[in-house]
């Protein structure tokens, strides 16, 4: 390993699959070691991981990285948003951690909607209305379900909680995480007592908001951890603001995540508010806005379509008429929790390739539709979609996207953006400087430009049409029958 020139830091991003960590040079945004290890997520109705594996994920991917990790002078994590985490007083797992994609709180979000005045009430009050991914259904449905579980927890955390707080011995979070918690009034920046009174939700069981740039505490003994005792650790985040900082995004620029879900957010510094649900109105963790949009449904849906078919995923033919929409696990934009995949319009002469890529239009389709609503009126709707998450480096994504969105598309270079945000954050409790900045010094949005194309409106007026036919059947639960 060559000499760093400045202090080193370690940025983690604690993801629904796994957990990777980057040990990164604070001068020059250089990587020097890295690391990740897998968790196990359950099958069926729900989506649940035991805590404890992104801990030991968190060593292990700590242990690649070698005697870097050890020099390392602060540290930041990352992680996936929404997930309830159940402690004891002992600070174990009461039960495994529902993950956002866990979509059997659905009831109980539709419930909440009804009790609290409605869509746009919430809107106002929190900044989103509450689908089933946000923790205050999960919490619900907990309660409602489970309720000697519920009556045990002496704690609440968010996936990237627990591991700040295993790190620190403190118990904190950051307003780009909470905010998607459902608990936290966006207007006011603060726990909304009303919310966790009618979910019954002791507001003592929370953890306490770090600020932008504070200091969330230092690495404690016997974590077992490569770090030494005093670390300084950040705040964290969850896992879009992360990315946001890693891109060091300015306001108003698109983003189109490409993972397990996809998300579409820009940096806004309006507070955002949109009864109808579609855009979450997520802080950033800077101090401004990060309006998002986010599908259930993307890389892994569509490589599971390519799966059914035999084909790689790169095995694409244009030239149909059938529409696919992967909704395979539900979806939440659009809003349809009960929702199964549906293959519309199959001929003949359609092809296996055909139906690959209208799986990629269908995934596609579904973010484009959030994007104008969640930039804002005087964002540049010439400036280039930045095109990030694993999905980001295949062609069939990349040219799905430019010709649907009919935008030039940048796909940035740096990857694990989500880690490298967090270690950006790292950094900036080193520096005093303000995190996204640090990521624009390191230049980390930088890669290749594909130029527009023209917009393939067709495409997108016949998914918008077979969708807008199909609610009724993709509204409807069959799990109950």
């Amino acid at each position: 390993m060559s000499a760093a020139e400045g202090p080193l830091v370690v940025g983690v991003d604690t993801s629904t699959q796994s957990t990777k960590a980057l040990v990164v040079d604070a001068a020059t945004g250089r990587v020097v070691a890295s690391g990740q290890a897998p968790h196990t997520v359950s099958s069926g109705a729900g989506r649940e991981s035991d805590p404890r594996e992104w801990w030991d994920a968190l060593g292990e991917a700590l242990n690649q990285c070698g005697e870097a990790a050890h020099e390392a002078a602060a540290v930041s994590i990352g992680g996936q948003q929404h997930g309830l985490v159940t402690l004891d007083g002992q600070g174990e797992p009461v039960r495994p951690a529902l993950l956002w994609n866990d979509v059997r709180s659905a009831p109980q979000a539709r419930r909440l909607i009804e009790e609290l005045g409605g869509a746009k009430a919430w809107a106002e009050r929190t900044g989103s209305v509450p689908s089933a991914s946000f923790t205050v259904t999960k919490w619900a449905w907990l309660a409602e379900h489970e309720p000697e579980a519920a009556r045990a927890v002496k704690a609440v955390r968010l996936p990237h909680d627990y591991l700040t707080e295993r790190l620190t011995g403190e118990g904190t979070t950051d307003r780009g995480d909470v905010s998607g918690t459902g608990w936290w009034a966006s207007g006011t920046e603060e726990y909304d007592e009303g919310i966790l009174a009618r979910v019954g939700l002791d507001p003592a069981l929370l953890p306490r908001v770090v600020r932008p740039g504070e200091v969330a505490g230092t690495v404690r003994d016997g974590h077992g951890l490569p770090f030494s005792k005093g670390t300084l650790v950040a705040a964290g985040t969850g896992d879009n603001a992360a990315a946001a900082l890693g891109l060091g995004l300015r306001p108003g620029v698109p983003v189109m995540s490409l993972g397990t879900s996809g998300t579409v957010y820009a940096v806004s510094q309006r507070r955002p508010a949109d009864p109808t649900g579609t855009v979450a109105g997520f802080a950033d963790a800077r101090g401004d806005w990060l309006p998002l949009a986010c599908t259930l449904n993307c890389t892994l849906a569509v490589d599971r379509v390519a799966a059914l078919l035999h084909l790689d995923r790169e095995a694409v033919e244009p030239g149909t008429d059938a529409t696919f929409l992967p909704f395979l696990d539900g979806e939440r934009t659009p809003n349809l929790p009960h929702s199964s995949g549906l293959l519309y319009g199959l001929r003949h002469d359609t092809t296996a390739g055909q139906l690959l890529q209208a799986a990629y239009d269908g995934a596609v389709h579904s973010l484009l539709g959030a994007l104008d609503l969640v930039l804002d009126a005087d964002a540049d709707p010439s400036a280039p979609l930045l095109l990030i998450g694993g999905g980001a480096r295949g062609s069939a994504w990349q040219q799905t996207v430019r010709r649907l969105s009919g935008r030039p598309v940048q796909i940035p270079e740096a990857k694990e953006l989500v880690a490298l945000g967090a270690a950006a954050q790292a950094a900036g409790l080193l520096t005093g400087e303000d995190a996204a900045a640090v990521a624009r010094r390191w230049n980390t949005a930088a890669g290749p430009v594909l130029d527009a194309v023209e917009r393939d409106e067709a495409t997108l007026n016949r998914i918008t049409g077979v969708l807008s036919d199909a609610a009724p059947l993709l509204e409807r639960d069959t799990t109950s029958h």
